[in-house]
């Protein structure tokens, strides 16, 4: 039996929180309704309930205060499905922050995730038909070791059928429904840390990290198959998003009794912490003025380096655009661009 420190048997499958390196929260002041919250997502709701129920805290509180938010209609939505079996970081974007999304949506991610070996399911998860494997016998730890190690780095993911992938403008899940399988094609995608934290045969837990696009549904069902026994998803918390982590997530509950209380403040990240560890270019008065009225930036001293976006900051510390590197005309041009007061007003307290 394998019980790593940090890490617990499932039992009833239920996955425990641990330790996970903790970004430092930015402590600010908003004066719109723009940024992001970090849910803890429930078992048992949809990614769009979430987006729901947190639309309904943020009308029904302003009904009942006199704010100065200027659009009391704020947008809301999410980065990263999850599905409603699933639990952990659903960041929430809300106002200009939606227009970040995709920046989010990119972002890698890790999961704690519960398995049955000994079984498979046509979803591969407990949610589907589950198949016995006849006459399975648990293999050993170090031969689950090394089937792990096959599926570490760059690897090529068959999607499940039961998923929102569209194929010939039909969701597949849709399809699965049907009793149709089609061919589908495999996706590249990179599992950058595996770790098997505790092994109790039939179960076992592990910890992914993983880039943008992996399925740990089929990380299970493909886990399975390589040790002959089959196995199938039984839990899945996602520890982090991008910069956000399960340490700094609040629950639904958490977030509606902050804006009883009048501390929700403490609980929306400002938009430009999705593009925490982006490199930034603070612009002069007359590059704003370029920028708001959508010219590119020649900045002789800033080449494209390792990546091709960059953020434009405001000499007050207001994100002002996205800047994409034109390798033709050697300049960055503005992607998108916030013109003033698109973005939350932010004030970093002193460490």
């Amino acid at each position: 039996m394998v019980h790593r420190r940090g890490a617990e048997v499932l039992g009833n499958y239920e996955l425990r929180i641990t330790s996970w390196a903790i970004i430092s929260r930015i402590t600010f002041h908003v004066s719109r309704m723009d940024g992001i919250f970090n849910i803890n997502k429930p078992h048992g709701l949809t990614s769009h309930d979430v987006v729901a129920r947190v639309r309904r805290i943020l009308r029904q509180w302003q009904t009942r205060e006199t704010t100065d938010i200027q659009n009391p209609k704020s947008k809301v939505g999410h980065a990263g499905t999850l599905d409603p079996m699933a639990t952990g970081v659903l960041p929430v974007v809300v106002g200009k922050a939606t227009r970040l999304v995709e920046y989010l949506a990119d972002a890698d991610k890790a999961y704690r995730a519960g398995l049955f070996l000994g079984a498979t399911s046509d979803t591969y998860d407990r949610e589907g038909v589950i198949t016995l494997t006849p006459e399975v016998i648990a293999p050993p730890c170090q031969a689950v070791e090394e089937a792990l190690e096959a599926f570490r780095g760059e690897i090529d993911q068959l999607p499940p059928m039961h998923s929102a992938i569209k194929v010939g403008g039909k969701k597949l899940y849709e399809l699965a429904r049907k009793g149709v399988e089609i061919e589908r094609q495999p996706r590249h995608v990179t599992i950058t840390r595996l770790e098997l934290e505790v092994y109790k045969p039939p179960v076992l837990q592990m910890f992914v990290e993983c880039s943008k696009g992996t399925y740990i549904r089929s990380l299970a069902h493909d886990l399975g198959a390589a040790l002959g026994t089959g196995a199938y998803l039984t839990a899945l918390q996602r520890t982090r998003h991008g910069p956000f982590t399960i340490e700094g997530a609040t629950t639904l509950e958490g977030l509606a009794a902050a804006f009883e209380e009048g501390t929700w403040q403490e609980s929306l990240y400002p938009p430009d912490y999705i593009l925490m560890g982006w490199r930034k270019h603070i612009v002069t008065p007359a590059e704003e003025l370029d920028l708001l009225q959508g010219r590119p930036l020649r900045l002789p001293h800033i080449a494209m380096g390792e990546h091709p976006v960059m953020a434009a900051i405001t000499q007050s510390g207001e994100l002002l655009a996205i800047l994409y590197w034109d390798g033709e005309l050697r300049l960055w041009r503005p992607r998108k661009v916030f013109t003033k007061h698109n973005v939350a007003d932010t004030k970093r307290a002193e460490s």
